[in-house]
């Protein structure tokens, strides 16, 4: 196999990680900041929802040679929808830096294509400074071994046999493909949750939807060998034929299928008090995805819990600054009209 050659004329290389809500996408990111190598890498993380939970993670990440600057926030909107307003200024405020990164990371948020993402790259603003390097598919592993993909296969199928004109409308589905489909490589992330068997049905399931053969690698909390991801120089912006989507050229996309609030999380609980609050949120009809931070009595450190589907975790990430507020904040995201109200009473317990 050829090396990766450089990229062309000097532009800087770009990475894509998308990925399904709770995929793993901010820990990947995570663990290549803190295997760089040498290179000064920089992160555009793009956020579903009015709480930064993704970006305000990595700035605080403590790692050696990553600053505040070198990760910027787009959130409040997907990235896909607001390529002209929104991403390709920041890029361009990561490009036009005095000592610019060698390489970008661009985290979408869990509701974003990929494909009108790497599109923007042939925009006369951008496309002769930058690169898609690589467009990386993060896949929770248990989640589409437990179908969340595919409500119920065999009754669809027989309903598209007995009457062609019934469409499937799944948008969690059509995210998930679109996600797939844009990728050179996939991580089957979460690999230590499932058995062998559970493995290869996942990867049996991603494999119907892809028509080219692309690469699954089985990952752990996003640990992966960095040369796998960075340097794969795929050009990605000059191979969209190769990248099929849902969704066509000047077709509109929105997320009126989905919804976003943010809620207080309840002061002067423990860890495990506060997991089992939001392990019963994520419970209640609609909600998809929770996350954010709180504050526990007697500790200096700023506790991270997160939920997907019935797993929540919580560790904690660093300590709280000494202007900073302590306030418990969390991001419920899940389909639209989702029991909000349920999440609230739950987290009250």
């Amino acid at each position: 196999m050829n090396a990766p050659q450089a990229p062309a004329l000097g532009k800087i290389p770009c990475t894509i990680i998308t990925g399904f809500l709770g995929a793993g996408k901010t820990t990947l990111v995570r663990h290549l900041l803190e295997n760089a190598q040498g290179k000064r890498l920089a992160v555009l993380v793009n956020e579903f929802g009015d709480l930064g939970f993704d970006g305000e993670f990595l700035k605080g990440c403590g790692i050696s040679g990553c600053t505040e600057e070198d990760v910027v926030e787009l959130p409040n909107g997907c990235i896909c929808c607001t390529v002209a307003d929104d991403f390709v200024p920041a890029l361009e405020k990561l490009l036009d830096r005095a000592n610019p990164p060698d390489h970008i990371l661009i985290e979408t948020s869990g509701l974003a294509l990929p494909k009108p993402l790497v599109q923007a790259f042939n925009w006369p603003a951008i496309r002769s400074r930058v690169t898609v390097d690589g467009v990386i598919a993060v896949v929770d592993g248990p989640a589409v071994a437990q179908g969340q993909f595919a409500d119920d296969p065999e009754a669809l199928a027989a309903q598209r046999a007995q009457d062609a004109s019934v469409e499937h409308d799944n948008p969690l589905e059509e995210v998930f493909e679109d996600q797939i489909l844009c990728a050179d490589l996939i991580l089957l992330n979460k690999s230590d949750l499932i058995d062998e068997a559970g493995k290869a049905r996942v990867k049996a399931e991603i494999a119907e939807h892809l028509p080219k053969a692309i690469k699954i690698v089985e990952t752990a909390h996003g640990k992966v060998e960095p040369a796998l991801i960075i340097g794969l120089s795929a050009a990605a912006e000059s191979d969209l034929a190769a990248r099929p989507s849902h969704h066509g050229e000047g077709e509109d996309h929105d997320h009126d299928d989905f919804d976003s609030v943010a809620l207080a999380l309840p002061a002067g609980l423990s860890p495990e008090e506060l997991s089992v609050r939001v392990a019963k949120a994520a419970e209640a009809n609609g909600v998809l995805r929770l996350k954010g931070f709180a504050s526990v009595p007697g500790k200096p450190m700023r506790l991270v819990v997160q939920g997907v589907g019935r797993r929540v975790s919580h560790h904690f990430d660093r300590a709280w600054g000494a202007d900073e507020p302590r306030d418990g904040r969390l991001t419920v995201i899940g389909l639209k009209g989702f029991d909000a109200k349920a999440v609230e009473t739950a987290l009250a317990g």
